[in-house]
């Protein structure tokens, strides 16, 4: 039985999967299982995949479903895994050739059910650190204490307990494809701190058709996906009034994306949310302009 599944969601992006698959090629551990999530794609995703399992280079499995956007393609992965830990490589990155090997060897060292995971390093293609390192003096945080309290920078790479994944599903809405991923990171961190291991498990590339890429875009289409997500960081219990500050802002922006006339009934927050209306509306007017011609 493997312990790692390295799962991909993928939409429309058989001109760059093929970079993620050689990476996976050349690990030195062949222990883990690559789970590819197709989400609805109209190109040779499904016909490229088909030749690399053909292949039997490594172990992969293959779901197709109709689009749902990456939440949703998240939410059939964590469903099907069957093993211990998996990661999450999107479609345009990739490993290094000894990451799997590491997360392993790391996690037999010092893995346990007190955990939820382990949290490692992504680079960019030119060997840069995305963000700052990992304090080298802590060896557990949480992932919300980890930026809001020790000042830690840019995207990490997580690697789950599967049987924690599947719980607090992601939420469809209905013409829309977007919902915060972190949403469930931070509601395991309520349970769980995390293992920190400074090593880089994933290689980033921010492509002009990600998701990173067209954020606005993602906020001005996807707004009760976006407002739910803000709405349920204001309950985190262990965050500050700043911070929920912040949410209630964004929950105001998104509430009037979305002609929501409720939002003052529905937030948890409903002071902090009254006073942010005055930042939510200039956020509004903003995010409107910035994506008119969209």
């Amino acid at each position: 039985m493997k312990t790692l599944t390295v799962f991909t969601p993928t939409y429309n992006r058989a001109y760059c999967l093929p970079v993620c698959y050689e990476s996976l090629k050349r690990q030195t551990s062949k222990q883990f299982i690559w789970l590819i999530i197709d989400d609805g794609s109209s190109d040779t995703t499904k016909e490229l995949v088909k030749g690399w399992m053909d292949d039997k280079e490594i172990e992969i499995r293959y779901h197709w479903q109709e689009n749902q956007g990456m939440h949703g393609a998240h939410n059939t992965a964590y469903e099907l895994i069957d093993t211990e830990l998996n990661v999450c490589i999107d479609s345009d990155d990739y490993m290094p050739d000894d990451a799997v090997e590491q997360i392993l060897s790391f996690w037999d060292r010092y893995g346990s059910d007190k955990v939820s995971g382990i949290i490692g390093l992504d680079s960019y293609t030119d060997g840069r650190i995305v963000g700052s390192c990992l304090p080298e003096q802590l060896k557990y945080s949480s992932l919300f204490e980890l930026y809001n309290k020790h000042g830690v920078t840019g995207d990490k790479k997580l690697v789950y307990r599967t049987e924690l994944t599947r719980e607090y599903p992601y939420p469809l809405f209905k013409n829309e494809k977007y919902v915060g991923l972190a949403y469930k990171y931070y509601m395991l961190d309520q349970k769980y701190e995390m293992l920190l291991m400074n090593e880089v498990l994933c290689c980033v590339e921010y492509l002009p058709d990600g998701s990173s890429r067209n954020m606005l875009s993602q906020y001005r289409k996807n707004p009760n996906g976006f407002a739910f997500y803000r709405k349920e960081l204001m309950k985190l219990p262990f965050a500050g009034r700043l911070f929920k500050f912040k949410q209630s802002i964004h929950y105001v922006s998104s509430s009037l994306l979305s002609k929501n006339r409720r939002f003052i009934n529905e937030t948890p927050c409903k002071l902090l949310t009254f006073a942010a209306i005055p930042f939510g509306f200039m956020l509004y007017c903003y995010v409107l302009r910035k994506t008119r011609t969209s």
